[in-house]
C-alpha cells in the first residue's frame, strides 16, 4: 500500500487539470496513489484524467454517474483511499515538487501533529500575493476561532485516523467545507495542526474560481462553524462575547471599553481551549501574546505608533 494517498475532485477542470496532474507526478516524493474523482464533468476532463492514467499506474480514477458536489467528491476519494497520510489537492493549482515530501517529513517527526498544511502563493498567470500562515498549532486554532482559515484547504495533508473519527466532509456545505471541517476536528479528535513554513502550494486565482462566487455563503459558514466551537468549549455563546469577537476579524477600531472586554473574552477563550486539550498548556504565553497583537490593532493609528515606538525603543 502507498504511504499517501493524494485525492483530487474535478468538475469541468478540463483548463488547468493537466498542470494539476503533473504537478503531482512530478513530486519527489513518490510513494503515493492519486485519487482522481471526477464529479460527472459535461466537459473534457475525464478524457485527459484518462489519457494520464494509461501512462502513470498511480493514478485511479473514480467517476460519479451525477454531479454530487465536491465535497462529496473528496469523501469519495476518502473512502477509496489506502494510504496512512491523505492529501489533499484541487483541479486548478499546483503543488510544487516538494510539497509531498516535506509535509510527509513533518508527520514523520512530530507523531502528535495530525494535519499539515504549507504556505501557499496566490497566482493569476504571475504571483500576486504570499499567503503567510501561523505554523504552530495553538496559534492556527486560534486564527481559526479569532480571524478565519489558517490551514489552505488544498494544501492539507492529514493522518487517516483523524478523518475516519471525524465522517469526513459534510455534503450540505457548498463553500469553506475544508473550513468547517478542520475546525471540527480540533473539537472531534484534538487533532494538532502545523503549516509547512515553505511556500509549497500555488492557488490560481480566475474569474470562475468558487471564492469569486460564493463569498457571501463561505463568510456564513465560517461564523457558524466558529459559533459551533464556542457552544462545545462554553456550553452557550453569548451574542454580545460573539460580536465582539468578529470584531477582531477585519480590525475593526473599538473603544477602551470594548477592548477590555474583548481581551477578558479572549483570555475566557485561551483558558477553555487548554482545558479541552486543543492547545497546549505551555503556549499560554504564545496566545496571550498574540491576543495582544490582535487587541492592539483595533487601537487608532497613532496609538499603534506609540506602542510599536516604546516596544522598540524602551524594549516594553
Amino acid at each position: 500500500m502507498p504511504l499517501v494517498s493524494v485525492i483530487m475532485p474535478v468538475y469541468n477542470g478540463e483548463q488547468f487539470l493537466a498542470e494539476a496532474i503533473e504537478s503531482i507526478l512530478t513530486q519527489t516524493f513518490a510513494d503515493f496513489e492519486f485519487i482522481i474523482v471526477d464529479d460527472s464533468s459535461t466537459d473534457e476532463s475525464a478524457a485527459i484524467i484518462h489519457s494520464y492514467a494509461k501512462r502513470d499506474q498511480r493514478i485511479r480514477l473514480i467517476q460519479h454517474e451525477k454531479n454530487l458536489g465536491m465535497s462529496s467528491a473528496r469523501n469519495t476519494g476518502i473512502a477509496a483511499a489506502t494510504g496512512e497520510y491523505l492529501a489533499a489537492m484541487d483541479c486548478d493549482d499546483i503543488s510544487l515538487p516538494e510539497r509531498l515530501e516535506k509535509q510527509v517529513d513533518c508527520l514523520r517527526s512530530h507523531p502528535r501533529i495530525g494535519g499539515v498544511g504549507a504556505q501557499r502563493v496566490t497566482e493569476d498567470l504571475a504571483p500576486i500575493e504570499t499567503i503567510q500562515l501561523p505554523n504552530s498549532n495553538s496559534l492556527i486554532v486560534l486564527a481559526m476561532i479569532a480571524s478565519g482559515p489558517a490551514v489552505i484547504r488544498a494544501s492539507i495533508m492529514l493522518r487517516r485516523e483523524h478523518l475516519a473519527a471525524s465522517g469526513g466532509y459534510r455534503p450540505d456545505i457548498r463553500t469553506a467545507n475544508d473550513y468547517e471541517l478542520f475546525l471540527r476536528l480540533v473539537w472531534q479528535t484534538a487533532i494538532r495542526y502545523a503549516n509547512v513554513p515553505d511556500v509549497l502550494y500555488l492557488y490560481r486565482q480566475h474569474q470562475s474560481s468558487s471564492s469569486h462566487r460564493l463569498e457571501d455563503l463561505r463568510s456564513l459558514v465560517v461564523t457558524e462553524s466558529v459559533r459551533r466551537a464556542l457552544e462545545v468549549l462554553w456550553g452557550e455563546v453569548p451574542e454580545d462575547t460573539f460580536q465582539r469577537m468578529n470584531k477582531l476579524r477585519p480590525w475593526i477600531k473599538l473603544s477602551v471599553k470594548e477592548r477590555r472586554r474583548t481581551r477578558r473574552d479572549m483570555h475566557r477563550l485561551i483558558e477553555s481551549m487548554i482545558a479541552a486539550n486543543w492547545v497546549d498548556q505551555a503556549d499560554r504565553m504564545i496566545l496571550q501574546q498574540e491576543i495582544n497583537r490582535r487587541l492592539e490593532k483595533t487601537m487608532p493609528r497613532l496609538w499603534q505608533m506609540f506602542l510599536h515606538w516604546r516596544r522598540h525603543r524602551l524594549g516594553f
